[in-house]
């Protein structure tokens, strides 16, 4: 018996004539070739013969939605614009109400007082995230009351200059593998698109002889009762993905994005205060190091990171990632749209695979 290699050989030439099959009948047949017949019925048939539940009538029923973004307005104009619940665009916009409260440039860009301030609005926001991000249609996400100023400044009064925090969700007033592509044209119109399968290869199954794979994003549902991201029927988990987009004065200027899971939030607040904040270009703001939030008080920061802003930030109290330990800082995209001339600067990561094109 030969065992099977798990990926291709360096230069050596990979076909998947399934899913080339697969493409084809979508494209001949329109989007339902995919959620109704022979593929559907693969998909449910593999999910199933790995303990899952999914049948042909969840495929079937499915109903892609258009949705209306949340927004923040941030600083000089510009507006942060992200996907909302259930996906985790939510995260970022509570970081970035955080931060624009602070004078950043006069923090000095990449200072221990910089990192510590970002580190500080990043590790708030998730803590609410993860209490209350869940899929709108079947839990109460209080998505008004998160992004109102007065909850903004009951957070911003816990960050303390000179000390780490233990992050703790607050309790706002309620009434009632990944792969980021961004276009623009000659006619203002800009494009943010994500799409992933989530880790890795996602669920590692592929449906029957579609060459479908398949994702696993039922990883990010909470198991605990009563929780309003509980897993449940019907129901979606916290998602990763987030499509980023800034406009200034009400026109588009920035379509951007940063891939990673639960990096993608903290690479939007970075990437995009290196934009307006420190007005870096594109790829100068993609370069930048970062830093990674992981739970409570431990955080990565990128090897670029000075040593003595290390030191600054652990007498503060965070515990640092060990230096130079392998981690993953996100990996993204972005183009800005000059106001004044429509001239389109593009820009893209240095840390995976990518490259900014013109035509």
């Amino acid at each position: 018996m030969v065992a099977q290699r798990p990926f291709p050989r360096t230069a050596e030439l990979f076909q998947n004539p399934e899913f080339a099959h697969t493409l084809q009948t979508i494209a001949e047949n329109g989007v339902e070739a995919f959620y109704q017949g022979d593929i559907a019925r693969q998909i449910a048939q593999a999910v199933q013969a790995d303990g899952g539940f999914l049948t042909e009538d969840d495929l079937a029923n499915y109903r892609a939605e258009w949705v209306e973004p949340i927004s923040v307005a941030y600083k000089d104009g510009t507006v942060f614009h992200e996907i909302p619940p259930n996906g985790q665009g939510l995260t970022a916009l509570l970081a970035l109400n955080i931060a624009k409260q602070f004078d950043l440039p006069a923090l000095g860009y990449g200072t221990a007082d910089y990192y510590h301030t970002l580190i500080e609005a990043m590790k708030l926001a998730f803590a609410d995230a993860h209490a209350y991000i869940a899929d709108p249609r079947q839990a109460a996400v209080p998505i008004a009351a998160l992004l109102s100023d007065s909850y903004t400044r009951s957070r911003l009064a816990l960050i303390q200059p000179d000390c780490a925090l233990p992050p703790t969700p607050g309790t706002p007033q309620i009434h009632g593998d990944t792969v980021y592509l961004t276009v623009a044209d000659g006619h203002g119109n800009m494009v943010s698109w994500i799409q992933s399968l989530y880790m890795g290869f996602g669920s590692g199954i592929t449906a029957g002889s579609t060459g479908v794979q398949l994702q696993n994003r039922g990883a990010n549902f909470s198991l605990e009762p009563g929780h309003p991201n509980e897993a449940a029927p019907g129901k979606r988990p916290y998602h990763t993905i987030i499509p980023g987009f800034i406009t200034k004065n009400g026109q588009a200027w920035s379509s951007f994005g940063v891939m990673g899971g639960f990096m993608q939030p903290q690479g939007h607040l970075q990437v995009g205060i290196n934009l307006i904040d420190f007005g870096m270009d594109p790829q100068t703001a993609l370069d930048a190091p970062r830093f990674n939030w992981l739970k409570d008080k431990q955080v990565a920061l990128e090897t670029a990171v000075p040593d003595d802003i290390r030191h600054a930030l652990a007498r503060r109290g965070h515990t640092l990632w060990p230096k130079g330990q392998p981690l993953h800082y996100g990996g993204g995209q972005v183009i800005v749209r000059d106001p004044a001339s429509g001239v389109l600067i593009g820009g893209s990561e240095p840390r995976n695979d990518g490259t900014a094109v013109g035509w």
